[in-house]
C-alpha cells in the first residue's frame, strides 16, 4: 500500500526564530499590523510504501527523527493518508 506523509517542522517555541520576526516585523510595513508572531518552518510530502498504516507512521518518524528534523531546535508533527489507487 502506499500511503502520504504531510509533515510539518517548525523551530521550538523557545527557540528564536530570525526569519519569522523578519516577517512579522514587515507586516506592519505591508498595511497588516495586526498580524503578529510569525513562526517559519518547513512541510514536507513524500509517499511511503508500506504494509499498513502503522509501518507507514513507524519509517516517517525514523526519517524526521534522523534526517528530516533537529530534534534540538525544531518539532516534527505528521499526518499519515493512504492514498488512492486508479
Amino acid at each position: 500500500m502506499t500511503f502520504r506523509a504531510d509533515i510539518t517542522i517548525m523551530p521550538h517555541r523557545a527557540l528564536l526564530d530570525p526569519q519569522g520576526k523578519a516577517v512579522t516585523k514587515s507586516m506592519g510595513n505591508i498595511g497588516l499590523p495586526g498580524i503578529e508572531n510569525v513562526r517559519i518552518g518547513k512541510h514536507i510530502q513524500l509517499d511511503v510504501n508500506a504494509e499498513t498504516k502503522e509501518e507507514a507512521e513507524k519509517q516517517v518518524k525514523t526519517a524526521c527523527d534522523k534526517l528530516l528534523a533537529n530534534p534540538i531546535m525544531e518539532v516534527c508533527e505528521f499526518s499519515i493518508s493512504e492514498l488512492e489507487t486508479a
